[in-house]
């Protein structure tokens, strides 16, 4: 997306100030590990930003890293070491599969370097501990790229939610559906990948061993050795939205199922999965996704309080509640006398009988829509403002840990059939 220069200044208001640290010249070196179709988006956005340059990029397929230098103008780099090794390199951002994103994450942090991350945090939950321990050793910056929170609409609905105008929130559906076969990570695979322009031992890495195989190299989330699937791709966001708007840390406990119905070919992951998650805050929340009907194609949310409802996706839609007592079925079904009495008392009358209830106006549903810049380009904002403030966003390695444990616990309750319990003290998945 190209921004016009008008565009540009105008967004100036809104995105976060450089402090003098930052001299108009001394911009933010940035390097990308791994330049797929999300990266490539991300990269798009970071432009955007005066204050920021993309210095040097790296893939497994040659491909990405050529478009990636077209789009950049940066240099390619042999390999992630070769950009963590780059002292010029102030930061990095990682859009490597799940399996990658501990290691490279650690080791970034390790090299001095603040770190921007693709969702999920984490490919297994115990990595979290490891890159939120790395962070406090290393003193950097690690912002997860569920880029909601940094939502105009989002950040209304958590203002909303906190001057009460919902009431009591006790239960949160969220759902995210998709019915074609790239929704269902069946992307189309470059005509000239072959093992001569797919680096495959790059992308294994720490996975099991496979032979080479172009659908894993490409349609790397439909298979366990590389991702955790919906719950990861998808739910991650979901929850990391909830825990924002609501305040909350983590369910206490997850119970879920997970089939896979249709996409069959070339994959191991579900294609359709539900769960409930309790949250010791007080409230439910109900988790769906399939990739078989697109009810609901974009991030969708319906928070359900005893004064209103908020339903949040693109845009927000705030409706308040309006319940009247009416027991006139129940009462009807006493002997005549005992119905009687009970409307003679003036309470139950003006309660419970519409013609002598006083008039009253109701108020209506508010609609809020998002215009502008893209999410994505405002949560790199914040992450630039925090580089140069040392000031974490909310969204840090810690919420990501958490966010993501909520996807692992998901699936592993799918997997085993149980309901799976957090251990809040140790920040982890209880043993079963």
């Amino acid at each position: 997306m190209e921004l016009s220069r008008r565009a540009l200044l105008k967004s100036a208001a809104v995105a976060p100030a450089a402090p003098a640290a930052f001299a108009a010249n001394d911009r933010v070196q940035v390097g990308v590990i791994g330049c797929g179709a999300r990266s490539h988006e991300l990269m798009n956005a970071l432009m955007q930003h005066p204050s920021a340059v993309i210095t040097k990029v790296c893939d497994a397929y040659k491909g990405r890293v050529e478009r990636a230098m077209e789009r950049t103008k940066a240099t390619a780099a042999t390999n992630w070491r070769a950009i963590l090794d780059d002292k010029s390199i102030d930061a990095v951002v990682v859009a490597s599969p799940d399996h990658w994103h501990k290691t490279h994450i650690v080791e970034a942090l390790k090299a001095g370097k603040d770190v921007y991350t693709e969702k999920p945090l984490t490919y297994r939950v115990e990595e979290g501990l490891e890159i939120i321990e790395a962070v406090k050793s290393s003193g950097k910056i690690v912002q997860v790229g569920s880029q909601g929170v940094s939502s105009e609409v989002q950040n209304k609905a958590k203002q909303m939610i906190a001057q009460g105008r919902l009431g009591k929130v006790t239960m949160i559906r969220a759902a995210y559906n998709r019915n074609t076969a790239g929704g269902a990570w069946i992307y189309p695979i470059p005509p000239d990948a072959s093992p001569s322009t797919c680096d495959w031992e790059m992308f294994q890495g720490p996975a099991a061993k496979h032979a080479f195989s172009l659908e894993r190299f490409f349609r790397w989330r439909c298979y366990n050795d590389y991702s955790g699937g919906i719950a990861t791709d998808l739910f991650v966001h979901l929850c990391t939205t909830i825990h924002y708007l609501m305040g909350a840390r983590m369910p206490s406990r997850v119970v879920a199922l997970g089939e896979l119905y249709r996409w069959k070919e070339s994959r191991d992951v579900p294609d359709t999965i539900n769960a409930i998650l309790e949250y010791p805050e007080g409230f439910t929340v109900n988790l769906s996704s399939t990739f078989n009907n697109q009810s609901s194609q974009d991030a969708s949310f319906q928070f359900l309080g005893t004064e209103g409802t908020i339903s949040v996706g693109a845009s927000l839609t705030f409706t308040p509640e309006a319940p009247e007592e009416d027991n006139r079925w129940i009462v009807e079904s006493w002997p005549s006398k005992l119905e009687d009495a009970y409307y003679r008392d003036a309470k139950v009358r003006a309660a419970e009988m519409p013609g002598m209830r006083a008039p009253k106006l109701r108020p209506g549903g508010e609609v809020y829509r998002q215009g502008g810049l893209e999410s994505t380009y405002t949560h790199f904002g914040h992450w630039l403002n925090a580089i140069r403030t040392r000031k974490a966003h909310w969204e840090d390695a810690t919420v990501g840990h958490r966010a993501a444990a909520c996807a692992h616990m998901v699936n592993q309750s799918a997997r085993e059939k149980r309901m799976v319990e957090w251990d809040f003290a140790k920040e982890t998945i209880k043993r079963g």
